[in-house]
């Protein structure tokens, strides 16, 4: 298993509505950015060769975020592991299962844990 934190607040589903609400580039270079910034995290982990599942922890200062919003960022973290190269796909063959858990503490961040599957 393998255990990493993304010290960040990553935008919510409605953040990423409005940015492609704004204009035809806005919701593209939100997750570019996004993603880019996922990456930097990520850089100390092991390529997976095997299919895996993930657990994410979603930390946030508060409760005024709706959890759908919050775990939506999932798209993002799953897109700059395929991007850096740590996972060959996001699809269903590579990513078998994840689990969402929510925490509130001083400061938004998200620990995932990956693991090989038990095939």
């Amino acid at each position: 298993m393998i255990r990493v934190t993304i010290p960040l607040k990553l935008p919510s589903c409605n953040d990423y509505i409005n940015a492609c609400r704004k204009n035809r580039y806005a919701g593209a270079e939100l997750k570019r950015r996004t993603e880019d910034s996922i990456i930097k995290h990520l850089e100390h982990i092991p390529e997976f060769q095997k299919p895996v599942r993930i657990n994410f922890t979603w930390v946030e200062e508060n409760k005024r975020r709706d959890l759908d919003n919050i775990c939506f960022a999932k798209k993002f973290i799953l897109d700059a592991l395929v991007k850096a190269g740590k996972l060959k796909d996001d699809n269903r063959k590579i990513v078998t299962a994840f689990e969402d858990n929510f925490e509130y503490g001083d400061t938004a961040k998200v620990i995932m844990e990956i693991r090989d599957e038990q095939i």
